[in-house]
């Protein structure tokens, strides 16, 4: 007697995904703002949302100061919201990079940090500190730090692209070489240093937007603007690079410019995030992964969505450690490390094949 088929899914599950779908990067968009404005209040100083919609009219000129003092005005308005912009910056470049680069790699692994970007960029930041370089003044940090991330993307793809070897296990052997092998030169260049940058170093090493002002988000912003909006519009080459390179040759696209493009304004984010607030790791790697739980592969969602939920993940983090232990700071980094070393354990570990030991 033949087995009785299982029933049909029922129809109106589909059109609930779609739905799904379609409002996730509104939801998003809404939490990512409601969290910037939750951050400006909260910290040592707190500031009802109230009083900080307030504070930043009475910047803009559009209210009256009222009662509010002139300490919660400089610190809404000078400390707290270039410092939760600069983040969210920062969150969605780290998580649209790292899409990116799990797409270019085809492997769910490729994270800027753990494949060797991240070093690279901060080996590059820290040469220009250490050995001088300011050729071009305000942007020579984050030309340094977009070299360093660029070459280290640059040898990772060369060296463990698809086709070659054994795939995730290349992909991570290569990376940890590289990431090695800057960590080796920043070591080099902190004992070089000089006294009074060695707590500049320190920065780059524990990710931190302690420092950050105006003219940092002001010089950040541009860079920013234009390596998100570049990588927003390579959704369907990445969706043709998931085929297989020669499939996506064969409907059309230039291979190799689709891939020069996504190095180059993958290093530009990487490279500007950790000029900017030094290195922040995991990002890129637990981000795009909860995405596709919600919104499937496609990139055409995985990507903004990414950005977003990023940017929401590093204000959230970023506020948490400025809060937790008052009047000191904990390092930005060890909290997103915190959360994503153990997803990625959990995710090297699922995908371990079945009957292995």
């Amino acid at each position: 007697m033949s087995p009785t088929p299982s029933p049909p899914a029922p129809a109106v599950a589909r059109p609930r995904r779609a739905a799904a779908r379609r409002l996730a990067v509104p939801l998003a968009l809404f939490a990512l703002l409601a969290g910037i404005v939750l951050s400006f209040g909260i910290g040592p100083l707190k500031v009802p949302p109230g009083d900080v919609l307030h504070a930043i009219g009475a910047q803009l000129g559009l209210v009256a100061p009222g009662d509010l003092g002139a300490r919660e005005l400089s610190v809404v308005w000078n400390l707290r919201i270039p410092r939760a912009l600069l983040g969210a910056l920062v969150g969605a470049s780290l998580a649209l990079a790292g899409a990116s680069l799990q797409g270019l790699f085809g492997n769910p692994l490729a994270d800027p940090g753990i494949v060797g970007v991240t070093q690279g960029a901060a080996l590059g930041a820290v040469a220009a500190i250490v050995l001088g370089f300011s050729a071009f003044g305000h942007w020579t940090i984050p030309l340094a730090a977009f070299a360093g991330g660029a070459l280290a993307t640059t040898l990772i793809y060369f060296l463990a692209r698809p086709g070659r070897g054994e795939g995730t296990a290349t992909l991570l052997l290569v990376g940890i070489a590289i990431g090695a092998g800057c960590s080796a030169g920043i070591g080099l260049l902190t004992y070089i240093a000089q006294s009074n940058e060695l707590q500049t170093l320190v920065f780059w090493q524990m990710g931190s937007l302690a420092r950050v002002g105006w003219s940092d988000l002001a010089a950040a912003a541009p860079v920013f603007a234009v390596g998100v909006t570049a990588l927003l519009t390579m959704a369907t080459p990445l969706d043709m690079l998931a085929l297989g390179e020669r499939q996506a040759r064969h409907i059309g696209l230039d291979v190799r410019s689709a891939r020069l493009r996504l190095i180059a304004f993958s290093a530009l984010l990487v490279g500007s995030a950790v000029a900017f607030a030094g290195s922040i790791g995991f990002v890129g790697l637990v981000v795009p992964h909860v995405v596709r739980l919600i919104v499937g592969p496609g990139h055409r969602l995985l990507l903004p969505l990414s950005a977003l939920l990023g940017a929401l993940l590093v204000v959230l983090a970023d506020t948490a450690a400025r809060t937790l232990d008052p009047p000191s700071e904990i390092p930005l980094g060890l909290f997103t490390a915190a959360l994503g070393a153990p997803f990625f354990l959990w995710l090297v570990l699922r995908r371990k094949p079945r009957g292995a030991p």
